[in-house]
């Protein structure tokens, strides 16, 4: 049995729909059998139809009492397929649209087994477009459907069809990953059985069973990993012992405005972490405009007038030039001195930088990826920060540390974590949070509308800009899809420049275009040259435009909590009242309780425990680390109970065997290293 086979050359597959599949991140036969469903129906219970409810997806057992009629729309685009059933309490409806080939597949007379949505009104029952088997047969109905995750030109039966033909050439030949110690102390399955269950459970106890094995594998994995790298980082030759006479207060008595004490906070456990001989390894987290840059450059000022160079490493061109005017303005007053290195530099100032860099005379490097490249050699590198760490993986964040000898590392993100997620998430790293925002911020407004206040926004966009303000404009998709409702950037941008602003000026900006050409335009906005920015989320982690007082998010039901807020967060950095504008479609009650969050709350903390709780962490930590894959059954605000139970038989594990190599662990080490694909090896 080959897992990694082209998934093209399994049955029901072929060329054409195994491009299909490879968007869905399906390329091999393993990809297929742990592509793993998003939820089930119960298809098992039949109900009689005087006790069915309007509204509800219910099972019937009816027997067809008329011919089906297909009947034709005036304008002939549309052909409705009716036919009446009936069972021992009421009669019924059925209705499919544009499927007239179904008139062949029905008998009057012949009892059927129907599953869809029921209709009740003015003593009528209608069931629209159901699935159905002719009784005795169960491959539609009678049973716990699974339904994946899908993309367009694939149906739910075709890719349960497709699972199905893959499980059938595993055979249960599956090896097992997970020491047999494991397994009997927990009561787990075993692997063949959880993937089969998982996809096809005969009732709702084997799905349980079967997704617990699979969570529980996951998270002692991820547990492992961790902790792995936490004791090798801690073993380590002693990191550098930063000069306990460089006082941090120094600079922070000379700021233009006072800390918050969560930042103060922060600075002491940084501060403490250098002075000691052991490699800071640390995580700041805090919410957008909580004050992250400013403790960055305060430890700066610790590794640089302690004999040392510092590096700071940003996601864009644009946020370096920004940390760049930031760290210049509070240090170079100090004497220190601050330089640039990014990608689109012209050659001769590169080559003096890097020179510089090389001899020392800068000490303060701040860039983008660039600095990870080869011809980048520092004197004597001492603290490296990374901002934004979702955008670095761990493995550029290595690269970067061995430009020096155990240098402290300090990783910065603005996409808050629940604190105790993040002692999970990052256990090889100690966490510092910054829970409280200045003072002067201004909470940004919050409104949640639909469609119909369309013109309503578009004037107060108006008023703004005349008052002299800027206003973003976001959207989901780069260009126009027919199978997605959501606006398009440019579609939008067409629109609004043409008709609806057409008297300002818009431009738009979005991950396709070249970096040089995103750097331009975002300028161009800081610079107050561009009035109205359509854009899609390239803008999340951008430039601070203290002008910008709007943001208006087409589609919002589309996009987590964590991804609004971070939007969000790009208005109100000014003197200016700001306003967030969500615009959204759908009626669901999952829909309705996210826009309610976020009109309520401005707490990054409380909208990251929701968006955890609502769409479970798989979303929730949207951007994949390199190297560290999302999980793909374990949820992390469901699943809290199975991870204190593997946080405690990691620890065991490791303190035991810390590098996995007892013969009764070797499946484990096994595991770990196909899961993360020797981007990072036990």
């Amino acid at each position: 049995m080959d897992l990694s086979k082209n998934v093209q050359y399994i049955k029901g597959v072929g060329e054409e729909r195994s491009k299909v599949l490879n968007r869905l991140g399906i390329f091999t036969l393993e990809d297929l059998i742990t592509y793993y469903p998003r939820d089930y129906e119960d298809r098992s219970k039949v109900k009689n139809l005087e006790d069915t409810i309007d509204g509800e997806e219910t099972l019937i057992k009816a027997t067809v009492v008329t011919k089906m009629q297909v009947i034709s729309t005036r304008n002939r685009r549309m052909k409705i397929c009716k036919m009446i059933v009936r069972d021992e309490t009421d009669a019924c409806e059925v209705v499919w649209y544009n499927q007239p080939y179904l008139k062949q597949r029905f008998q009057i007379g012949e009892e059927y087994n129907l599953f869809g949505k029921i209709s009740k009104g003015n003593g009528h029952i209608v069931m629209n477009s159901p699935v159905f088997d002719k009784d005795g047969i169960s491959s539609n109905t009678g049973k716990i459907i699974p339904i994946y995750p899908l993309t367009y030109k694939i149906s739910q039966n075709q890719i349960r069809k497709i699972i199905e033909n893959g499980l059938s050439l595993v055979q249960n030949n599956l090896e097992e990953t997970m020491p047999e110690y494991i397994l009997k102390e927990y009561g787990l399955l075993d692997i063949n059985s959880a993937v089969h269950k998982i996809h096809f459970p005969e009732t709702f106890e084997e799905f349980e069973k079967a997704r617990y094995r699979l969570a529980f594998e996951e998270l002692l994995i991820m547990q492992l990993l961790l902790l792995n790298l936490k004791n090798k980082a801690m073993k380590k030759e002693s990191g550098i012992a930063f000069d306990k006479n460089i006082k941090m207060s120094d600079v922070i008595n000379r700021l233009p405005f006072k800390l918050t004490k969560a930042q103060l906070r922060a600075i002491e456990e940084i501060d403490r972490d250098m002075e000691s001989d052991r490699s800071m390894n640390r995580l700041l987290q805090g919410d957008v405009g909580s004050g992250k840059t400013v403790v960055a450059i305060i430890a700066a000022y610790k590794a640089v007038k302690s004999g040392y160079q510092m590096a700071i490493m940003a996601p864009t061109s644009i946020l370096a030039s920004q940390h760049l005017e930031s760290f210049t303005e509070i240090l170079e007053p100090l004497g220190i001195r601050c330089e640039l290195l990014i990608s689109n530099m012209p050659a001769k100032k590169k080559r003096k930088v890097l020179e510089e860099i090389a001899n020392g005379k800068i000490d303060v490097v701040i860039g983008t990826h660039s600095i990870l490249q080869e011809n980048v050699q520092f004197k004597n590198l001492g603290l490296v920060i990374t901002d934004e760490q979702h955008r670095f993986g761990v493995n550029q964040r290595k690269i970067i540390s061995k430009k020096g000898k155990n240098v402290d590392k300090l990783v910065m993100t603005a996409t808050p974590i629940p604190r105790t997620l993040a002692l999970i998430l990052y256990g090889d790293l100690d966490i510092s949070i910054i829970d409280e925002l200045p003072p002067n911020r201004k909470k940004i407004d919050t409104f949640a509308v639909g469609l119909s206040f369309e013109d309503r926004v578009n004037n107060f966009i108006k008023k703004q800009v005349n008052e002299g303000r800027q206003a973003y404009i976001v959207c989901p998709l780069v260009e126009e899809n027919e199978d997605i409702d959501a606006k398009s950037v440019l579609e939008l941008f067409e629109k609004y420049k043409t008709q609806v602003f057409s008297e300002y000026r818009v431009e738009y900006i979005h991950g396709k275009l070249k970096q040089k050409e995103k750097d331009e335009i975002m300028e161009k906005f800081k610079n107050g040259e561009i009035d109205i920015l359509i854009s899609t989320t390239v803008i999340e982690v951008g430039v601070n435009v203290p002008n910008a007082t709007i943001m208006v998010i087409q589609n919002a039901e589309r996009f987590g909590l964590a991804a609004l807020h971070q939007l969000r967060g790009r208005v109100g950095r000014g003197e200016y009242q700001s306003y967030c504008i969500l615009k959204y479609q759908g009626k669901s009650d999952n829909v309705r309780e996210r826009m309610k969050v976020m009109q309520e709350t401005n707490d990054g903390f409380v909208i990251s425990e929701k968006d955890l709780e609502l769409r479970g962490s798989g979303e929730f930590f949207g951007t994949k680390q390199h190297g560290i894959p999302d999980f793909k059954v374990a949820n992390l605000f469901e699943d809290m109970e199975i991870l204190k139970k593997v946080q405690s038989l990691a620890i065991k594990i490791i303190n035991y065997d810390e590098n996995l190599e007892k013969d009764e662990n070797i499946l484990l080490k096994k595991a770990i290293n196909k899961k993360f694909d020797g981007n990072i090896e036990i």
